[in-house]
């Protein structure tokens, strides 16, 4: 029988193999407003029609847009490198592997991957990794309540908006008490974190730079949450941390993060790569696997999985954690990328994000009607407040071929005439120009 049923007895054959008797039954479950409207497929096509038909098709994206677009996922440079190592057949795997006698490369690929997230981060012991940014900083809310044996956490205004929807999924019928502080433009709100603290507090949740991109230096509050026996975790954009006080420079307990920068395609969205490393003391609450180095019986060097504290492997109830997998091919990216670069060369993508962003700041103050939110210091992202909707002023945009940064109406209906800005390394001092004359002119129509 062919795949596609062209004739009334084909479909009647179909539905019956299926238990079925009439199509609708078959897609009951969908609303009716989005069911399939016609089964009139066209004929067979070649390979070559069928891939010029898909590129014609892919040309309606707007793939060909230039990217301001921010908001916790970034438009940065991958060297070829990247794609050209992690796609031999030695690496290629998306799962950690079982067999430490047959998978010794991959092994040693993911313990090199969690000793450069610890020295991204300052702190002592990083995991194999985790599905996303969002899920990270989920895991370490959970790692903090089973430290301290207290349930409530406290999230800064700064954090991302989607992770908090995350925290929000994930925690929806757990008995965890959250605390959220009012969102400001600038740096955490000092006086509101403080007062929200008390003895029941396991964890403040904190994020540099912040949603809207501004650089905070967390120190008094690290200080302020351990005399009260609480625990601080940070989530952190790690090209950022090429230059900024890194967690463990300020005490912070946990550090989590997106790590999609390092070296992931933005891929419409995903597969992407959460990080979380912490101290030592607190490994034995830690998600997830943890690949360690030991030596064999012959005394040769070797790489294993060790503390797998998940319920596949325990007793559900002493568990770390329920999620059985994590981005391993995700992770090796990261490791092919920051291996790639080395020290000096992610810090010198990160004074270019910098000194880009301020380049950007500096045209769009010429624009009349465009205010630059300078309150505090930013690093690669900041937010301009402009006199129409943005909802509106980015579909203009898009049609110059920009995608000129993130509405903040999105997230905040009181900030419909607000914008972020993402500027990476990527961007050239032309297209940053060619963004604020298409800005002005929009403004003016």
């Amino acid at each position: 029988m062919s795949y596609v049923a062209n004739t009334d007895a084909q479909r009647a054959d179909m539905l019956k193999a299926c238990g079925l008797t009439h199509l609708d039954e078959l897609f009951a479950a969908i609303p009716a407003d989005i069911r399939p409207r016609s089964f009139n497929l066209p004929g067979a096509k070649s390979e070559l029609e069928v891939l010029d038909t898909l590129d014609a098709l892919s040309q309606r994206n707007y793939a060909h847009l230039v990217n301001f677009i921010g908001g916790g996922f970034y438009d940065h440079f991958i060297p070829a490198a990247v794609d050209a190592i992690t796609s031999r057949s030695e690496f290629y795997t998306a799962y950690t592997p079982y067999q430490p006698e047959v998978s010794q490369g991959t092994l040693q690929a993911i313990y090199e991957y969690q000793t450069q997230i610890c020295r991204l981060t300052g702190l002592e012991v990083s995991n194999a990794s985790l599905y996303d940014g969002g899920t990270a900083l989920y895991e370490a809310c959970q790692m903090a309540i089973h430290a301290t044996g207290r349930n409530r956490i406290i999230v800064d205004g700064g954090i991302n908006p989607v992770y908090r929807k995350m925290l929000d999924c994930y925690t929806a019928n757990l008995a965890i008490r959250f605390a959220e502080i009012p969102v400001t433009h600038g740096q955490s709100d000092r006086a509101r974190l403080l007062a929200a603290l008390d003895d029941e507090t396991a964890a403040v949740v904190l994020q540099n730079p912040n949603f809207f991109g501004v650089i905070d230096d967390h120190h008094d509050l690290v200080e302020a949450c351990h005399a009260r026996g609480t625990l601080v975790i940070q989530s952190v954009y790690p090209i950022a941390l090429a230059v900024l006080k890194t967690p463990g420079e300020i005490g912070v307990d946990i550090a989590t993060g997106e790590g999609q920068s390092l070296g992931i395609p933005l891929s419409f969205g995903g597969p992407y790569l959460g990080f979380l490393a912490t101290t030592r003391d607190l490994v034995r609450k830690m998600p997830g696997r943890l690949v360690g180095r030991t030596t064999d019986r012959n005394g040769r060097e070797a790489f294993v999985l060790t503390l797998q504290a998940r319920e596949q492997h325990i007793r559900r109830n002493k568990a770390t954690s329920n999620i059985c997998t994590n981005e391993a091919l995700c992770a090796l990216r990261a490791h092919v990328y920051l291996s790639l670069l080395g020290k000096q060369g992610l810090r010198d993508v990160a004074d270019l994000c910098y000194a880009k962003a301020q380049y950007a700041k500096a045209r769009f103050k010429q624009i009349p009607g465009v205010e630059v939110m300078e309150t505090s210091p930013t690093f690669n992202e900041f937010t301009i407040q402009v006199p129409v909707s943005t909802g509106d002023l980015v579909g203009r945009l898009v049609e110059r071929n920009i995608a000129p940064g993130l509405p903040l109406g999105r997230f905040y209906p009181e900030m419909d005439h607000y914008m972020l800005v993402a500027v990476t390394e990527k961007r050239s001092k032309y297209e940053i120009g060619l963004f604020a004359e298409e800005l002005e002119a929009a403004l003016r129509r």
